[in-house]
């Protein structure tokens, strides 16, 4: 909700037509939003099944699943700079609200997901059940 929330303040103040095009490029960066939180959540499992703690889990999983989330979001970036560039007005409209949302998206997944779960973690009370359901 904070990343939609984020996103449409932005739509408001860089001058972002939402025609269907947009709607679509946006809708589009949400699915990679979430994306990248399933890579972090999947990468904090992983440590867990280790044997590892939960603080450290998740810890470690934020750098392994960055490479993930660099890499998909930079080439996606670059396919919206090329249509942009090369696109029509429709096409740059769908071009500019995905790579808004993809960098929004890149902020989102590695800032305000690390805060949220060093904010929770401590509720979880190192309960890895929750965590590998």
């Amino acid at each position: 909700m904070l990343y939609t929330s984020v996103a449409l303040a932005i739509f408001k103040f860089v001058p972002v037509t939402l025609t269907l095009a947009g709607i679509a490029g946006f809708i589009l960066s949400v699915g990679m939003a979430v994306d990248a939180n399933v890579l972090i959540f999947e990468r904090t499992k992983e440590e867990l099944r280790r044997g590892k703690s939960l603080r450290t889990s998740i810890e470690e999983a934020f750098p392994r699943a960055w490479a993930s989330i660099r890499d998909s979001n930079v080439s996606s970036l670059i396919t919206c700079v090329i249509l942009a560039w090369y696109g029509t007005s429709i096409v740059k409209g769908f071009a500019i609200t995905l790579a808004i949302g993809i960098l929004i998206s890149m902020f989102s997944a590695i800032t305000v997901t690390r805060i949220l779960l060093r904010f929770v973690m401590p509720k979880l009370k190192e309960d890895t059940k929750l965590v590998l359901r």
